[in-house]
């Protein structure tokens, strides 16, 4: 490829939002788009990343406009459609077929035995949904899912409902993606979020790019990235894959974008073995340890280790002792490159660690983070302008849903503000994380299901066991904006309530709302619709949560729910009173920008049981592939968002018109006797309780693709069948897509 073809950005990608924007019908997607991350209008239900300070005309990149265009669409799921649509019908609908057909305008509700969605009124829905939870012998075996789109306020109201209720059953997308970041950071510098702000990575001299793909699944980062590589910070990108989003970044709002060649990103592109992180990392710092006995004092930050720090010398002695035969094969990675980045770490005076799910989602998952955080200390890149850690998060709210209160595990200190503001006394126990609740479905532990957003089924290991699951659940209650596979499997009885989406307008009893959002640099900001609604039927889910709340408990209830629902500020000053930073959150709100909650890190102040930043030595994965197989890693293409899938196309990895594929070196192919383009059926081995397991996905296309040897890829939630129930990180219980034991066979 030449370096216009390898550019992320540019004309093509102004093309594909046109396209969207007009598939969507311009009178709503134009409107949506003008308004999108802008003070007076709405957050972007995409990624995370934060709004710049000082904002533009133009807030969004291709892949926000998708999703915004995704909700403005004018196409109406309604009674006359599931009047044509048996569930069977919907069952044997892809993904994206499910999705496509448009927005849910009326409550809906799938009776046991019969074959057809029929409509139900608001009332009489809330009052079956009550009487199902009244129904249940414990309010344990309820399960209350949220995904990341939810605003704080119905988050806050959501975790309210199920602790009145009785219960901690609270999994929600977090357990998908960045527990393993949360866990790792908790135990080592006592917040499970990062420290950074846009502002530091004004000031970084190095940014170290980990198991991410921005050009895809953050794009507005790429005009971060580009503004630092143009001052002269050095990006380096550690991942299996090169994408092109890290190689050249062509600003689409920009002249030179659309007609230069613009801007090189990553200098530097350490493709590494899939699983191979904590290695490379072990490596780079036993390489620094050996610059520091080279210029004593002149490499790491013996200051900062002293007084902030414990365990330093534990982790100076486990580096000693490894041996670099056992670095260099389970890197996949050359002595002589991790010599390379210690070198360029050592001569940055400000780092900046930035990863995502090719981190987390590991068996080892909480190691990797945590060997990124024991690089960032050893030079003391915490706790100053333009250095520290820097988890992405891939949806817009996951991080806001967690400081609200959804958690499954809830910390004593919140639980008793609850009890001191509201006057019950939550429940203690730990609830059940995304696995957990899948097996308490899977053996009747769990018979009641609600998800609040998302897709459950999609976007969960293990599809069959899953699915099976949620069948079995005896009753399901989906508050979603569009049909998914979700909806057509769970529940032997399921209601559908559709709400308004992030982009459209909110009026209830006290006027028109707004609800606030936290991005993934802790600030939380106020977003309002502008769109009207697409149907009069819609509901926001402050008031869905409130209403089912209502009927659950009837007069046992402590909360004013009917109060809370009909004005947010209400919702809020709860809030402020309950989590800690929220304090006067009606006021710090309305500011421009919103607030920032506190990282006492970012300060060198540490909430561990020491009081310091805790080193941590863990030990090297070593991840035994028998001869024949390969690692399995699943991937997000460019034409799609988590589990929503816009077209078959991933343009930046020049595939076109075709998910069911996997990604592989020539090599291996060869090694295997498969030929490039050939169909092969793939099986994933797990050595579990009852010896090995197997799951096999069918007729996936073989492609050469530049990946290190032993490594190969598939699509993200294609490939999720082959991911087995019971692989998961340590400690964090993230399921571990990156982990994946292969065989390949000629299709069947």
């Amino acid at each position: 490829m030449n370096s216009d073809d390898e550019a992320a950005g540019g004309l093509e990608a102004v093309l594909r939002t046109a396209k969207h924007a007009l598939a969507a019908g311009l009178t709503r997607s134009l409107p949506a788009l003008r308004v999108v991350n802008q003070p007076d209008g709405f957050d972007c239900p995409g990624c995370a990343w934060p709004e710049a300070r000082e904002h533009g005309a133009i807030e969004f990149c291709e892949n926000g406009a998708k999703a915004v265009s995704h909700e403005a669409t004018r196409k109406r799921v309604d009674r006359a459609f599931f009047l044509r649509q048996t569930l069977a019908a919907l069952r044997a609908q892809s993904h994206r077929e499910l999705e496509a057909h448009g927005r849910l305008t009326e409550p809906m509700i799938r009776r046991p035995g019969e074959s057809r969605f029929v409509p139900i009124a608001w009332p009489l829905a809330f009052q079956r949904i009550g009487e199902g939870l009244r129904s249940l012998r414990s309010a344990n075996e309820a399960v209350f899912y949220t995904s990341g789109r939810t605003s704080n306020e119905a988050a806050f109201l959501y975790q309210l409902f199920a602790r009145e209720l009785g219960t901690n059953n609270l999994p929600d997308c977090s357990n998908l993606c960045h527990e393993s970041s949360g866990t790792g950071l908790g135990e080592m510098i006592g917040i499970g979020k990062g420290t950074v702000s846009l502002a530091d990575f004004e000031q970084a001299d190095l940014i170290f790019v980990l198991g991410q793909n921005p050009g895809s699944n953050h794009p507005r980062m790429l005009t971060t990235l580009a503004a630092a590589a143009q001052r002269g910070c050095h990006i380096v990108s550690i991942n299996p894959l090169r994408e092109r989003g890290l190689v050249r970044f062509k600003h689409p709002q920009q002249l030179s974008g659309i007609f230069g060649s613009g801007t090189k990103l990553a200098e530097r592109f350490v493709q590494l073995r899939v699983g191979g992180d904590v290695a490379l990392l072990k490596g780079v710092m036993k390489e620094l340890l050996a610059l520091e006995d080279a210029r004593p004092g002149a490499v790491l930050d013996s200051a900062f280790l002293a007084e902030y720090t414990l365990g330093f010398e534990a982790l100076r002695a486990s580096l000693e002792a490894q041996a670099w035969d056992e670095l260099e094969r389970e890197a996949g990675v050359a002595r002589a490159v991790m010599r390379e980045l210690a070198e360029l770490y050592a001569a940055s005076e400000r780092t900046i660690a930035c990863w995502a799910m090719g981190l987390t989602q590991h068996r080892h998952g909480v190691a990797n983070v945590q060997e990124v955080m024991n690089l960032l200390l050893l030079r003391g890149n915490l706790g100053k302008p333009g250095a520290g850690p820097c988890p992405v998060r891939g949806h817009s709210n996951v991080q806001g849903d967690r400081t609200m209160g959804i958690w499954e595990r809830p910390g004593a200190a919140f639980l008793d503000a609850l009890e001191r503001e509201l006057g019950f006394a939550p429940p203690r126990a730990p609830g059940f994380s995304v696995i957990e609740a899948i097996h308490a479905l899977h053996d009747g532990r769990a018979r009641f299901f609600m998800a609040m957003g998302g897709n459950f089924a999609a976007a969960s290991p293990d599809t069959a066991f899953t699915e099976q699951a949620l069948a079995r659940a005896e009753l399901a209650v989906h508050v979603a904006t569009t049909l998914n596979r979700t909806h057509v499997v769970a529940g032997r009885e399921a209601i559908l309530l559709p709400c308004l989406s992030r982009s459209e307008r909110d009026v209830q009893h006290a006027g028109p709302q707004f609800v606030t959002v936290e991005d993934s640099m802790a600030t939380v900001h106020r977003s309002q619709g502008r769109l009207a609604p697409a149907s009069e039927q819609l509901m926001s889910e402050a008031a869905i949560v409130a209403g089912i709340a209502r009927s659950a408990l009837r007069g046992k209830t402590a909360v004013p729910w009917e109060l809370l629902a009909n004005d947010y500020d209400e919702i809020r000053e709860l809030i402020a009173r309950v989590v800690p930073g929220c304090e006067d959150m009606n006021v710090r709100v309305r500011e421009p920008g919103g607030f920032v909650l506190p990282r006492p890190p970012a300060e060198r102040r540490f909430t561990t049981p020491s009081g310091k930043a805790e080193l941590r030595v863990v030990p090297l994965p070593k991840l035994e592939v028998p001869e024949g197989r390969l690692i399995l890693m699943t991937i997000r293409s460019h034409d799609q968002f988590n589990t929503t899938v816009y077209s078959d196309d991933d343009r930046y990895r020049g595939i076109t018109g075709d998910r069911r594929v996997l990604l592989a070196n020539a090599e291996d192919l060869a090694a295997l006797g498969i030929a490039a383009q050939q169909r092969v059926d793939v099986t994933s081995h797990w050595a579990g309780a009852n010896g090995e397991e197997r799951r096999t996905l069918r007729g996936l296309r073989a492609l050469v693709y530049e990946l290190p040897r032993g490594c190969v890829a598939a699509y993200f939630p294609e490939a999720n069948p082959l991911v087995p129930i019971g692989q998961f990180a340590d400690k964090s219980l993230t399921p571990a897509f990156k982990s994946i034991v292969v065989s390949l066979a000629p299709a069947s």
